[in-house]
């Protein structure tokens, strides 16, 4: 599992993950019986990140109510679009 750290910002700060990394940590959730917060911490990832990745994947595979990730980019390129013309 590979992280990408931004430079210039000191420790945990404005740290991205690749896709593979997330889906790799959702996995090992969803996949196993340890809790969240157990992965996180064996990952030096945040357990809200980490929970936030694995409520996306449920939402994405219809498990769970909301937004799925195609249509929270449209939702985000409407609004977008909105602003312009309000301009």
């Amino acid at each position: 599992m590979s992280l990408m750290g931004r430079e210039g910002l000191p420790g945990r700060a404005g740290r991205c993950f690749t896709e593979e990394c997330k889906a790799d940590a959702v996995a090992l959730v969803l996949e196993g019986d340890r809790p969240v917060a157990r992965v996180a911490h064996g990952l030096g990832i945040g357990a809200t990140s980490l929970g936030d990745w694995v409520r996306q994947v449920r939402i994405d595979r219809g498990e769970k109510l909301g937004l799925a990730t195609g249509e929270r980019s449209e939702l985000v390129w409407l609004r977008r679009q909105g602003r312009r013309v309000n301009r």
